[in-house]
């Protein structure tokens, strides 16, 4: 199995996640995103990472290869969800909130639009319904952590380290001590190790 990653895309990010946690190895292929090798874009034309080769067959989406990984191997139930519940939480992730956050980290890419006015959507549309549910139980979905987490954290992650100090100042205790816990688990740290760029 080979896997095509980028080692701060979130969407790579939250796949190595899974296979590790499922206890899949891969051969881990780091791409430049400036010069994609021919040997992925021959496999996966659009282009972008993450890409996981099984034999003939390729899966192209993060949210898929988490589910191969999880159905493959569960050792502590993060597949056991509502999937209605889970669904909502990725497509508004997946969704709105990556546009917003987009346009929070990238200023210069949208100089007509009021950052205040987009971190005030962004909070609206993700980090307070977010806020809400984790201060009630430990994760999104209750008191168990399910790959949902898994999947939403390198993007708030992200969002993050946009403005560190800012983000600080969030009034969203919950949520950071929610990022805290992921930040320091065994499970992100192993994925995060630097890999030399794979060449052709």
């Amino acid at each position: 199995m080979i896997l095509y990653s980028y080692r701060r895309c979130p969407y790579a990010m939250r796949a190595r996640m899974a296979l590790k946690y499922a206890g899949i190895d891969v051969e881990h292929r780091e791409i430049d995103l400036r010069n994609k090798p021919q040997s992925m874009l021959a496999r996966s034309p659009k282009g972008t990472v993450p890409v996981l080769c099984i034999g003939d067959v390729v899966l192209e989406q993060s949210v898929d290869i988490m589910r191969w990984a999880i159905e493959h191997s569960d050792p502590a139930g993060l597949g056991n969800v509502d999937e209605v519940i889970a669904q909502n939480w990725i497509n508004q992730n997946d969704g709105l909130f990556k546009i917003l956050l987009d346009q929070y980290k990238y200023p210069n890419r949208y100089p007509n639009l009021d950052q205040e006015a987009v971190l005030s959507e962004a909070l609206k549309v993700m980090l307070l319904p977010m806020q809400q549910s984790l201060q009630n139980a430990q994760y999104l979905l209750g008191s168990k952590m399910t790959w949902v987490d898994v999947a939403i954290f390198p993007f708030i992650r992200q969002f993050s380290m946009v403005d560190p100090k800012r983000f600080e100042r969030l009034p969203i205790p919950a949520i950071k001590r929610w990022l805290n816990q992921h930040l320091a688990s065994e499970l992100f740290n192993a994925v995060m190790h630097k890999h030399p760029v794979w060449m052709d």
